[in-house]
């Protein structure tokens, strides 16, 4: 699946490596979890629910749509969580259903 967001502003910023389920992905400074998810991957988790596609709701920290999990099983934030280096996120397999989808 093509990624969610296209990223046409910022290009020339800071590349910051994180992993997305296992994989070597490049953010840029400044962006936020989601944003960095969003512009690698067609959603950012599946609801424990349904299994479905999300890809955050308010937008705003307000409405815990846009949780990501991490290794350690531990969930932050995506749209107001400041990407940082190194940073890994797992969005497969039952651990991610927790909180994640990397379509």
């Amino acid at each position: 699946m093509m990624p969610q967001f296209i990223r046409r502003y910022r290009r020339d910023e800071e590349p910051v490596p994180f992993t997305l389920n296992g994989s070597p992905e490049i953010g840029r400074r400044g962006d936020t979890v989601m944003t960095a998810i969003l512009s690698v991957s067609g959603g950012l988790r599946h609801t424990e629910f349904t299994g479905e596609s999300r890809a955050g709701f308010c937008l705003i920290g307000a409405c815990q749509d846009c949780l990501v999990t991490m290794p350690d099983s531990s969930r932050v934030r995506a749209c107001t969580t400041a990407l940082a280096p190194g940073m890994a996120f797992v969005t497969t397999g039952p651990q991610g259903l927790k909180g994640g989808c990397h379509d």
